[in-house]
């Protein structure tokens, strides 16, 4: 295993810095050892950076690679100084962008999550709605979901949901589906009039039956033939009621919810 030091250097956050980082999941041979360097805004702070790559170089006997975000000209070029391999937001992809629309793009901190505007707020509500819709915790304002996330107990639906709302400003409500579901042999009633807003996830039971594990041990509720049973049950309820559905054992919340958006064809904000 390569043993690297990777240096995500911003003027903001670097929330931006951060989201470029997923290049390096496609190396997995080398272990990336891993410092955050937000609001260096100052050449004070750049000279800092500049001291800590050069300590990393010797302690790797290889030089790091730098993830940057830094919208000031003066402080992208000192940074550049520094021995390292860099990644650079603005001269790989923002400034290129601005050549080709003929447009000075804008360079200040925090542009990429500005609070500015109406994105912001929907978010906001978003995230507001779908915490107070977690779990079948109310039906109130169920009109105002764009998608209801249905599965079994544990299998992802809180953390897709919520990654709906904050990354793409979906109001997303989720239900549990329970035993009494499965003994009548219906969804809950409520759902039936929302039935063209519901996705459902479902999980293996192996993957169901150890994560249920960690939080109720050795208990019926984790057991891995009631977890069969649940799983059973639960996609035969989606199928009866033409419900498309995405297996969450090994996917990201990231690609379940690509796969959300485009089956339920949201448009994200």
């Amino acid at each position: 295993m390569d043993h690297r030091t990777v240096f995500f250097i911003s003027d903001g956050t670097g929330i931006t810095a951060s989201a470029l980082g997923k290049l390096l999941e496609h190396f997995p041979r080398t272990n990336f050892k891993q410092v955050r360097m937000p609001f260096t805004d100052t050449l004070e702070k750049i000279q800092l950076a500049k001291d800590a790559i050069s300590h990393a170089t010797e302690e790797d006997n290889a030089r790091p690679t730098v993830i940057m975000s830094l919208g000031n000209m003066e402080l992208r070029n000192s940074l550049k100084q520094a021995n390292a391999y860099f990644i650079d937001l603005f001269t790989t992809f923002i400034d290129p962008l601005g050549l080709e629309l003929d447009q000075k793009p804008l360079t200040g901190a925090g542009i990429a999550h500005s609070v500015m505007g109406t994105n912001y707020h929907e978010r906001m509500e978003a995230i507001s709605f779908t915490l107070g819709h977690d779990d079948g915790m109310t039906n109130f304002g169920l009109d105002e979901a764009q998608v209801i996330l249905i599965g079994v107990s544990r299998c992802g639906k809180t953390p897709t949901s919520i990654y709906l709302a904050m990354q793409f400003g979906i109001k997303a409500a989720n239900y549990p589906l329970i035993p009494e579901d499965f003994e009548r042999g219906t969804l809950p009633e409520v759902l039936y009039k929302h039935i063209d807003k519901i996705f459902g996830l479902t999980i293996k039971p192996e993957r169901l039956h150890s994560v249920r594990s960690e939080r109720r041990p050795d208990s019926f509720y984790a057991s891995l033939e009631n977890c069969r049973k649940e799983i059973a049950t639960a996609e035969n309820l989606m199928r009866n009621n033409n419900i498309t559905w995405a297996d969450s054992t090994s996917r990201s919340i990231e690609e379940l919810s690509a796969i959300i958006l485009q089956k339920t064809r949201q448009p994200a904000k």
